[in-house]
């Protein structure tokens, strides 16, 4: 029986959905141990959650860095669970595929193997719908489940995309061989929106302002799920509390836009802000040209003229979370950008 007491890891404590992921543990009362690769990144975590008027004296944090042993055991001692959202995620996207693997992979290792040695009940790691949408000769429209995967080998990916399904695979081969994968849940979100805790925020995010400044006169033809971050950290301490839920891979995402639907939204909204909001589609032989000369644009080329669509209904069946209707989450994601002035 979950006390609302236990002390809980989140790693990567500093980020857009461990923030909260964090709010959202410290309000029903569980005490916080968050992870930060240098302690400096602590105090302003703690300032951005009180801000957000949640009580931080639960919340505590421990140095501990994916890409070296030091600092795990004594982030893992005393801790009945673990969420793992550490891992990197570049907007640039670099040039070697495999650039990625290694720190989410062998960071994921090292959590979940520092974790399963403690006893600690279950850990849930937060992957991606990445590691499920990378799938050759797709088509204009797919549909995704549970047990759908990338193709790692696929030559269209980028290095994010094989490093979140690597890290995945891996987890899931560590977790059965030393007999745990029914402490193991994983959750792979969509397209994350929401307005963030805090002024630093995800790159998801950051493509919205981008959109906003310009940089995209035209929208890729290309389709995601969206989720809402605070569905997300909602979905996150759910898989941590319900027993069906382990040995499972959660899709976190509800109804799939465009990006010239997003940008659409956004305009109607902010008429005079959004003048420079795409407007209409790029045909997809000038996105693949792109690509070519700019990383960003380089992680949307697998992806051009497919429908994705999730298959999620089980995630609610079983969790009891349900996804908000997309439009609030962008309307909540620029207003927010808004009241930070970056719009």
């Amino acid at each position: 029986m979950t006390k609302k007491t236990d002390l809980i890891l989140v790693t990567g404590i500093s980020g857009y959905i461990a923030k909260h992921l964090t709010h959202g543990l410290l309000e029903r009362g569980y005490r916080v141990r968050g992870t930060v690769r240098t302690l400096d990144k602590a105090e302003p975590v703690k300032t951005d959650l009180a801000a957000a008027g949640v009580d931080v004296g639960g919340l505590s944090f421990v140095q501990a860095d994916l890409d070296h042993d030091a600092g795990w055991e004594q982030a893992v001692e005393g801790c009945a669970y673990i969420q793992h959202l550490a891992s990197p995620f570049p907007l640039q996207q670099p040039a070697d595929r495999e650039a990625l693997v290694p720190a989410a992979r062998a960071g994921a290792q090292r959590v979940l193997s520092a974790g399963f040695a403690a006893g600690v009940k279950r850990i849930v790691m937060t992957s991606s719908m990445v590691s499920m949408l990378g799938q050759p000769g797709k088509g204009a429209h797919l549909r995704v489940g549970e047990q759908d995967w990338t193709d790692p080998d696929w030559k269209k990916l980028t290095a994010y995309a094989i490093s979140k399904t690597r890290a995945e695979i891996s987890a899931w081969e560590y977790a059965r061989v030393q007999g745990f994968e029914d402490r193991l849940t994983v959750i792979n979100p969509g397209f994350v929106l929401g307005p963030a805790i805090g002024a630093t925020y995800g790159t998801s995010l950051a493509l919205i302002e981008q959109m906003f400044a310009g940089e995209f006169p035209r929208a890729p033809k290309a389709a995601y799920p969206i989720v809402d971050v605070r569905d997300l950290a909602d979905l996150h301490i759910a898989a941590m509390k319900v027993k069906a839920a382990g040995g499972r891979r959660l899709i976190a995402a509800g109804e799939t836009l465009w990006l010239s639907e997003i940008a659409n939204i956004a305009r109607a909204t902010y008429p005079q802000k959004g003048r420079k909001l795409p407007k209409g589609e790029l045909p997809n032989f000038v996105v693949r040209l792109a690509a070519k000369f700019d990383n960003r644009v380089k992680a949307i080329v697998s992806d051009l003229g497919t429908f994705h669509e999730a298959d999620s209904q089980y995630v609610t069946d079983l969790t009891g979370i349900s996804f908000r209707p997309a439009k609030q989450s962008i309307l909540d994601s620029c207003a927010y950008l808004a009241a930070q002035g970056k719009i």
